[in-house]
């Protein structure tokens, strides 16, 4: 097992030469990256750099380096991102809690991967690559132009230290319910759009209807979350809007989701009634549900060397959607130190954010003690 000491000072080094993940941290947290990343991205390359290892920031924005073979047989990359949601909060360390905008959500994980990637010396013929993104908290245009065709991947996410296997995937899109706009005294005389709401809202309720659960992410979920129609208060409606947010399970696309969901409400309202189901315009695909088996070694290695590293060692789902899905269907896993909320409340993306010192150093323990066994040489 390896062990990550203190610096004595400076963020790249400690007394012994090797890297620590806090002083690192300590430096990461007050640097803003919610507006731009381009101050932590130098920091980073800069870290990377003083630590012997060459970093490039390619067209899309990623941070890259990779140690060991070019054409390895065994290729694992570590996957993070350095920017956060905004407002930045300041940084403040707290006895063993380190706070501030990003100290978990993912700095911490950032700084534990770092530790695991500086750390281990890959095989002869095995690679590890650590490709940081910019903008996971938007679009992701980063993970999307990413093409690392690797064997495994492990993303950082404060997950508290377990090793999570799957996550919904999630699609946002409008569906239009048309009719054909009358004056409200002669109502038979148009087709009341908003009308046509009652029954769309009828098959969206049960649209998931006797739909086999997925073993590890349970059912899928479909939200109306907002809606809009009609132009005048003395005027038949021609056209109602419903915007519709869908937490997906394998093997759901958001291809498939849009064509089922436009069919299925086609089938419930009178025909003369319009039925469009467009989904949300990005410049990057929809995160999609990922799912690991959890039989698979790279799931099996970091979960006993997270439990030999002070951590649960449980499997389990990833409550929100990451770049991971960008990754499937090859073996990738959500891990990291820092939690989502805590018993108190929100703490990612939250004005409390903070990650414990002692569980940084558990992550980059258990990451690299697993990445040795994977593709390493002690």
């Amino acid at each position: 097992m390896v062990g990550f000491d203190s610096a004595a000072d400076g963020a790249t080094a400690d007394a012994t030469g090797g890297f620590d993940p806090i002083a690192f941290l300590e430096d990461a947290v007050p640097i803003a990256s919610n507006e731009s990343v381009e101050e932590m991205r130098a920091f980073l390359v800069e870290t990377l750099e003083s630590n012997g290892v060459e970093a490039t920031v390619d067209d899309a924005g990623n941070t890259l380096a990779s140690k060991g073979a070019t054409d390895p047989e065994t290729h694992l990359v570590f996957n993070t991102h350095v920017d956060t949601v905004s407002p930045h909060v300041p940084f403040e360390r707290d006895g063993d809690h380190i706070r501030g905008r990003g100290s978990c959500d993912a700095k911490g994980p950032l700084a534990a991967l770092l530790a695991a990637f500086l750390a281990v010396d890959p095989a002869p013929d095995a690679r590890v690559t650590l490709a940081v993104t910019p903008d996971e908290e938007v679009l992701s245009t980063g993970a999307a132009a990413l093409d690392l065709d690797a064997d495994m991947y492990v993303v950082g996410e404060p997950t508290g230290l377990d090793v999570c296997t799957a996550a919904k995937g999630r699609f946002q899109g409008t569906l239009t319910l048309s009719g054909v706009a009358s004056h409200a005294a002669e109502p038979d005389s148009g087709v009341n759009a908003v009308f046509a709401l009652e029954q769309a809202l009828a098959a969206i309720r049960a649209f998931d209807d006797g739909r086999e659960e997925h073993p590890q992410l349970g059912g899928a979920t479909l939200t109306p979350t907002m809606v809009d129609g009609g132009d005048s208060t003395n005027q038949v409606p021609a056209a109602c809007r419903l915007v519709l947010d869908r937490r997906s399970v394998p093997p759901e696309t958001a291809e498939g989701f849009r064509e089922s969901l436009e069919s299925t409400v086609r089938a419930a309202v009178p025909d003369d009634v319009g039925v469009d189901f467009s989904l949300t315009d990005r410049a990057t695909p929809f995160l999609e549900a990922f799912a690991t088996d959890e039989d698979h070694e790279l799931v099996s290695a970091l979960a006993a060397a997270s439990e030999r590293a002070g951590g649960s060692g449980t499997v389990r789902p990833f409550a929100a959607a990451t770049e991971a899905s960008y990754f499937a269907p090859a073996p990738v896993v959500v891990f990291g130190p820092g939690v989502l909320a805590d018993g108190e409340g929100a703490v990612a993306h939250a004005d409390r954010e903070y990650v414990r010192v002692a569980d940084v150093r558990r992550a980059a323990e258990a990451v690299t003690d697993a990445t040795a066994e994977l593709v390493g040489v002690e």
